[in-house]
């Protein structure tokens, strides 16, 4: 074997990811907050780029018709797109929501303690978590202000009759004793099996505390039924103290003549233009050769920007067209007809890559007749029934609930017995999918699920 050094010509291809191109995936995979964000940063470094304020105001009217139709479907928030970020008006503020220790702490302000028991007092509300439940004992308390146990309990027992009524209890048990004696239900049976059978009541293992009492079970239901309407968290009603933010949806689904027609939010989408006063920047530089090459690069760099956040308006548009023409019978007839969808087949519907659909339908939402989805709820994974179609995941957990919502309380349905109820309308599924199915929804198992 001959070896030697030469210089040979080839032909190669290879794939080269431009800053350009990566910087046009990282646009299409934000959401509408982290997209805003980053024009902020593109707004700050480049002074060509300004919004387009003749756009936006054209806007106006519409982002109030959307914003009022959506606060009355939404769960979650996410700050609302404006194009005049520089102003500020009392309108863009909103109250501070009030916390649970907010709450307490007010209560406390005009409650009978005074002096060095409301430093007590107000020490034991800001040991309360987030549930309504009192962090340290009072043991510790009393010996951090170098007092008597039973003077921290006397005042404990003052915070306890705070709204919201369990508030400052240091178990469950004791959290639902004070909530039936404010209501005046608590009597010594309720009591009882509270302290000494909680666990049996949450198995829904009644007979057996009906048999260690000398009650019948229909009695114990009947104080199950009661401890049941009571709030085991008594704060989490109250905000946590965290910020809210507002989801604004990406496409807007509405019926039109039986037809279900898929427009972009517009005022999700940052407008913005070459600032005119890029021109006569341009001509002065024409003797300045630096100069010159800063605006140019600053002026191909927001062309493509534009251009990136245009081509993700496209994007998201045809991925959710594409989904809401295959999940029409969804929008018809609600959950059980939610059919299976994959990525590729979106993909290859509109002819493009899996990556691309997927980094579409992540943290973007879908404001629809029966309320905001994010996209991605529509792909789902499920079983192919009689008649070859297939039925998606959430479809499926849909009719295990309605068969349980059904059900004789007396007698519930196993998991098996739903097993061989799916059955009869084609579904085969085995019955650790339906108990996986069930657990997900937080519904019981049919043993805890039964009544007397």
């Amino acid at each position: 074997m001959k070896l030697s050094y030469g210089l040979t010509i080839e032909q190669t291809q290879k794939l080269t990811m431009t800053p350009e191109l990566i910087q046009a995936i990282r646009i299409l995979q934000f959401n509408n907050q982290e997209l805003d964000s980053f024009v902020q940063e593109e707004l700050l470094e480049n002074p060509v780029l300004e919004f387009d304020k003749r756009r936006e105001e054209n806007l106006v009217d519409l982002s109030e018709k959307i914003r009022d139709d959506y606060d009355d479907e939404q769960s979650y928030k996410q700050w609302e797109y404006s194009p005049e970020r520089e102003e500020y008006s009392y309108e863009q503020f909103v109250s501070k929501e009030e916390t649970l220790e907010d709450y307490l702490l007010l209560q406390l302000t005009f409650s009978k303690l005074k002096g060095d028991d409301l430093k007590i007092g107000r020490y034991l509300v800001e040991a309360i978590d987030e549930n309504g439940y009192l962090t340290v004992t009072t043991e510790q308390v009393a010996k951090c202000f170098k007092t008597k146990v039973e003077n921290v309990e006397r005042i404990l027992d003052v915070i306890q009759t705070f709204e919201p009524s369990g508030v400052g209890a240091r178990c469950l048990a004791e959290c639902l004793i004070i909530q039936l004696a404010a209501k005046g239900l608590l009597d010594e049976v309720a009591e009882y099996i509270i302290l000494n059978h909680l666990e049996d009541l949450g198995d829904n293992k009644l007979s057996k505390v009906a048999k260690k009492i000398g009650m019948s079970v229909s009695q114990v239901q009947m104080v199950c039924d009661l401890i049941r309407t009571l709030e085991p968290k008594p704060g989490r009603s109250f905000a946590s103290g965290e910020s809210v933010k507002y989801i604004i949806p990406d496409v807007i689904v509405e019926k039109v003549n039986d037809e279900y027609v898929v427009v972009s939010n517009e005022t999700s989408i940052p407008h913005l233009m070459v600032s005119p006063y890029y021109s006569s920047l341009s001509r002065e530089a024409k003797n300045d050769e630096e100069l010159s090459k800063y605006l140019t690069d600053k002026f191909n760099a927001a062309l493509w920007l534009i251009k990136s956040i245009e081509q993700r308006r496209k994007t998201i548009y045809s991925v959710a067209s594409a989904v809401v023409e295959h999940q029409k019978e969804f929008f018809e007839k609600g959950n059980k007809y939610l059919k299976t969808l994959t990525l590729k087949q979106v993909a290859e519907s509109i002819g493009m890559h899996e990556s691309t659909v997927s980094r579409s339908v992540n943290g973007k939402y879908m404001q629809t007749p029966r309320g905001v989805f994010e996209i991605k709820y529509f792909f789902s994974s499920g079983i192919t029934v009689t008649g070859g179609e297939g039925v998606s995941s959430n479809s499926i957990k849909s009719i295990i609930k309605e068969i349980i919502d059904k059900e004789d309380t007396s007698k519930p349905y196993s998991d098996q017995d739903i097993v061989g109820i799916l059955s009869e309308k084609g579904i085969e599924i085995s019955r650790r999918t339906v108990a996986k199915y069930r657990e997900g929804m937080n519904i019981l198992s049919s043993s805890k699920r039964k009544r007397y």
